[in-house]
C-alpha cells in the first residue's frame, strides 16, 4: 500500500517520547507495555502467543509480513498482543501457504500497528530504560493527549493477565506435531496413554503438541481448577504451561497442594515461575526482559540454543537451596532459566523447548516429562 493511502499513527511511550508513523491492521488505539522481540521469523506465533497478552511488540527484523498467516502456525485461536510495530511492512506476502496477509489478519482481529519509524532507535530506547507502557492510535494524534492515557494505565507488575487467557472450560488435545521438515512424533505409551493434565496459564498449541507427539492423553484446565479436581483424573503428571503478566500476582496454593502429591510436573516460562514460587522462590521484573529464537542457556559446559519470552525471572538466592538446584542459567545475564527439585520428580525452564529454535536442542525435556511419569506409574 502506498504511503500516500496510508492512516498517520502515533505512538507514545510513558516517558513522553513520540513516533509518528503510519497504521497497518486496524485503526483505533491501543494501550500496553512496549516490549520488543529479536526474533528474525514467527511473527505469527509471537502476536498469537498468549504469554504476550497485554503487551505492544516491537518487531527488530525490519520488514514483517512476508509470507504472510496461516492458521497452521497460530498459537492460539486469535492474536494476543495489544498492538504491534514495525520498521516496514508487506502487504502482498508470497509464500505457498499463506492465506491472508499480516494487515488484514490483524484488522480482522481489531489489532492496530504502526510502521514506518525507527525501531532501532526505540529498541535501543527500551534498553537503556526499560520496558515501559505505551500506547498507539489513529484517532487521538495529540501527543499530551495519548501521553495522558498511557500514564493511567496499570504497571504490567502486580498485574494478573492469566485470568484473560486461560481456558474456561476443561478439554482435551490429541493433535501431534506436524510439520515439513523431519520431525517425527514420537509413539510412547500407545496401549496405555499417559494421561496428563496442563494447567492452562496462557498455553501455547505447540507445547500441546509436543505432549500428544510422545503419547500422553492431554486433558488442559482452567487456571483456576482445585487440586482435588485436577486429582480426580488421576494424572501421570501435571504440566504448569506459559502465560502473562506478573506470577507473584497468580495464586499458588494449588500448585503447593498439588505438589504435595508427588506425582511429576514439568513448568515452561509462566510455569516455571510458579513452579519456583510454589517451592519457596520468589520472582522479579527483569529491566526489558528476554524475548527472541537464539537465547543461549545451560550449565556445566552444556548449552542450549532456546526461545524465550518473559518479563519476569526468579531470584537464584531465594531458592532453598537444600532442596533445589538449579539447572541452566540464562548465558547472557546469568539469570535462572531452569531448575529441578533434588528428590521429587518436579522440574522446569524458563525458555520454550517447543518453539525448535535449535531446532531441537532442547526436546529431551518432554522425553524427561515422560520418563519421570512412566516411572513413576511402574512404582504406583
Amino acid at each position: 500500500m502506498p504511503l500516500s493511502e496510508s492512516k498517520p499513527a502515533l505512538l507514545v511511550l510513558a516517558d513522553g517520547t513520540a513516533y509518528r508513523g503510519w497504521s497497518f491492521g486496524a485503526t483505533g488505539t491501543a494501550i500496553g507495555e512496549v516490549v520488543f522481540n529479536t526474533g528474525m521469523t514467527g511473527y505469527q506465533e509471537v502476536l498469537t502467543d498468549p504469554s504476550y497478552c497485554g503487551q505492544i511488540i516491537v518487531f527488530t527484523y525490519p520488514e514483517l509480513g512476508n509470507t504472510g498467516v496461516n492458521p497452521d502456525d497460530e498459537e492460539s485461536n486469535r492474536p494476543q498482543v495489544r498492538a504491534a510495530i514495525a520498521r516496514n511492512i508487506c502487504y502482498r506476502p508470497s509464500n505457498w501457504r499463506s492465506t491472508a496477509s499480516l494487515p488484514d489478519y490483524l484488522k480482522q482481529h481489531n489489532i492496530p500497528g504502526i510502521y514506518g519509524i525507527d525501531t532501532r532507535a526505540l529498541t535501543r530506547k527500551i534498553r537503556v530504560l526499560g520496558a515501559m507502557n505505551g500506547g498507539i492510535s489513529t484517532e487521538i494524534l495529540d501527543e499530551a493527549e495519548l501521553l495522558e492515557q498511557v500514564q493511567a494505565a496499570p504497571s504490567m507488575a502486580g498485574l494478573n493477565l492469566v485470568r484473560e487467557v486461560t481456558t474456561s472450560t476443561v478439554y482435551e488435545w490429541s493433535d501431534p506435531t506436524t510439520s515439513i521438515w523431519e520431525f517425527k512424533p514420537i509413539q510412547a505409551n500407545a496401549k496405555e496413554p499417559l494421561t496428563v493434565v496442563a494447567i492452562d496459564f496462557g498455553i501455547k498449541r505447540n507445547i500441546l503438541r509436543r505432549l500428544a507427539s510422545y503419547g500422553c492423553r492431554v486433558i488442559v484446565v482452567p487456571a483456576n481448577t482445585p487440586p482435588e479436581e485436577i486429582l480426580k483424573y488421576n494424572p501421570d503428571g501435571i504440566f504448569l504451561s506459559n502465560g502473562p503478566g506478573d506470577p507473584a500476582a497468580v495464586d499458588i496454593e494449588s500448585t503447593k497442594a498439588l505438589l504435595s502429591s508427588k506425582k511429576p510436573v514439568f513448568g515452561i516460562c509462566m510455569g516455571h515461575q510458579i513452579l519456583g514460587r510454589a517451592l519457596g522462590g520468589e520472582t522479579f521484573k527483569l529491566k526489558f526482559g528476554h524475548r527472541g529464537l537464539n537465547q543461549p542457556a545451560g550449565l556445566k559446559q552444556r548449552v542450549e540454543i532456546t526461545s524465550q519470552n518473559h518479563s519476569f525471572a526468579i531470584d537464584p538466592d531465594s531458592l532453598p537451596g537444600a532442596e533445589v538446584e538449579i539447572t541452566h542459567l540464562n548465558l547472557n545475564d546469568r539469570t535462572v532459566a531452569g531448575l529441578r527439585h533434588k528428590s521429587l520428580p518436579l522440574f522446569s525452564v524458563q525458555y520454550h523447548p517447543e518453539a525448535s529454535p535449535g531446532p531441537h536442542d532442547a526436546d529431551y525435556l518432554f522425553e524427561q516429562f515422560v520418563q519421570a511419569m512412566t516411572g513413576a506409574r511402574s512404582e504406583g
